[in-house]
């Protein structure tokens, strides 16, 4: 029993095989999908809601991702409200920072991420948050967890802290604020000794998974389309660090899920 936390369901690479590739993440044992909904931007706001609406076990988020923060207008904040009354819709995200591409300004990257941090409030969702840093510092990190310290760990909505990439401190001070990490396929990469480490001390209870797909394929995958199914290779990497069997921390992960979203009847199923 596995919980894909993170997907990218409408991206142009599975055009050729959408429907087979849902298939195989329900025939894998995955049984929530979480379709994000920040799509390419306004045009698109309401991507993951589609998904959401022809599967029962797949949940929707909205948000404007920080790579679009300069195409948003006022017309798009109205059709996220509009949006965020859809019953599937379980959080809003992906938002945030992303100091490492740069394609917004990162003032207006701040300044769309605390529009949507009080849309998110007002509507009572929780948030899912994308921090990237540069390569030359944790600038991004600083900066995001200083904005939802001040502008949002109030709400006590919490959030998630999705693809993890961050040190155990960073991952501390999210978890004070009623955040959940998200770790994803780049845990099994070589170099990824740094998000191994926190893996290791994040309380289990507050871990989830996620593929990100289509990007970032776990080993054995690397170097291929990603999709929901792999999302077993995070959870067998993160058994591996916590002592745990893949189906263990698979059931873990699924339980920490279901529990964070109030998704009581699922809850009792497992």
């Amino acid at each position: 029993m596995y919980v894909d936390s993170h997907a990218h369901l409408e991206m142009e690479q599975f055009n050729s095989d959408r429907e087979q590739m849902i298939a195989r993440a329900r025939e894998g044992g995955i049984e929530a999908i979480v379709a994000i909904g920040s799509g390419t931007g306004p045009g698109s706001l309401d991507c993951g809601i589609q998904f959401a609406e022809q599967y029962d076990f797949i949940y929707a988020t909205i948000g404007i991702h920080p790579h679009e923060a300069k195409l948003a207008a006022d017309a798009d904040f109205e059709e996220l409200e509009r949006l965020s009354r859809k019953p599937k819709v379980i959080a809003w995200g992906e938002i945030g920072l992303d100091y490492y591409y740069d394609h917004s300004p990162r003032d207006l990257q701040s300044q769309v991420f605390l529009r949507q941090l009080q849309m998110a409030r007002a509507t009572k969702l929780p948030i899912v948050v994308h921090c990237r840093p540069s390569d030359r510092s944790d600038d991004a990190w600083e900066d995001c967890l200083e904005l939802l310290h001040e502008h949002w760990a109030a709400s006590g909505l919490g959030g998630i802290l999705h693809c993890f990439t961050g040190t155990w401190a960073h991952a501390r001070r999210a978890l004070d604020m009623g955040f959940m990490i998200s770790f994803a396929g780049n845990i099994t990469f070589t170099k990824a000794e740094q998000i191994r480490d926190a893996a290791r001390e994040v309380p289990l209870e507050h871990v989830l998974i996620e593929t990100d797909s289509p990007f970032l394929a776990p080993v054995p995958y690397r170097g291929k389309r990603n999709e929901p199914a792999f999302v077993k290779e995070v959870a067998r990497k993160l058994g591996e660090l916590r002592g745990l069997s893949t189906e263990e921390l698979g059931l873990q992960t699924a339980q920490n899920f279901y529990r964070f979203f109030s998704l009581h009847e699922k809850l009792k199923s497992i």
